[in-house]
């Protein structure tokens, strides 16, 4: 269960030159079967999931999608900073007969694939695939990394016990970094943002949206599968999206600042 107040959302005037200059190298597909879609009745949610930094929870997600358990489920809570839903009950305290998930809170950065936006000594901030992180550099070279919880960061919601996550889900509508390595991500919204963030707010939802249907994209047919590219962070255009934000906000640039860029590829 998280309560929180309302963070501010920061978006960064990026020139649209950089997106229109970039080239097929520059993007990336997702993986279907990595591509959580969550249909509202408002409309549609898709999230990039990412089994590398939280396979068990992402592991648990993908199961209860299959078996259908998210579908009719209510949005139940609606704050400034993020959405709540995913509990059988439809409300705070609810669970399925699955065992209670362990934290996943923290991971080993890989050598390769990260980019970093931002560093101040031993720590660094970045993203890798479309996950923003933050991570700090050990005594032997190694770097620990932990999720950045920025707009669209989807993560496992819990009670107060750090292991009592398990089939919860939280979306965050804004940044709310109060809850970096304090809960597990499952991955970050690529399409669907604006539908979450246009639902009427309380602690219980007054007029609570509705999971129609919850589905790997690869479990769905091909005509009905999102068809989406997701600007590369390792390559050039990114790295000209990242430096235009260096020039507009200086030293006070944070991770959620830059994000990369999604596109129809339909």
């Amino acid at each position: 269960m998280i309560r929180a107040t309302a963070a501010a959302l920061l978006w960064l005037a990026v020139p649209a030159a950089v997106a229109r200059d970039s080239t097929s190298s520059d993007w990336r597909t997702p993986n279907p079967a990595e591509l959580l879609v969550l249909d509202l009745d408002r409309g549609r949610l898709v999230i990039e999931l990412a089994p590398a930094i939280a396979p068990e929870a992402v592991q648990r997600v993908r199961v209860l999608a299959k078996r259908g358990t998210y579908d009719g489920l209510l949005v139940h809570r609606v704050i400034p900073e993020l959405i709540q839903t995913g509990n059988p009950n439809n409300r705070d305290g609810g669970h399925t007969e699955l065992p209670d998930l362990a934290p996943e809170f923290f991971f080993e950065l890989p050598s390769t694939g990260a980019t970093t936006v931002r560093s101040a000594n031993d720590v660094a901030e970045g993203w890798i695939g479309s996950l923003p992180f933050v991570s700090q550099t050990r005594a032997d070279g190694s770097r620990r990394g932990w999720a950045a919880y920025c707009p669209g960061m989807a993560g496992m919601g819990r009670q107060a016990a750090i292991d009592t996550a398990n089939s919860e889900l939280f979306v965050m509508r804004t940044a709310g970094r109060r809850l970096d390595h304090d809960y597990t991500p499952i991955g970050r919204v690529l399409s669907g943002l604006a539908v979450l963030r246009g639902l009427k707010e309380g602690e219980v939802a007054p007029e609570p949206a509705r999971i129609v249907r919850a589905r790997l994209a690869a479990d769905l047919p091909a005509g009905e599968r999102p068809k989406l590219q997701v600007m590369d962070v390792r390559g050039r255009a990114f790295a000209a999206r990242v430096a235009a934000a260096r020039r507009q906000k200086g030293a006070d640039l944070s991770v959620c600042d830059v994000a990369p860029e999604v596109r129809s590829a339909g």
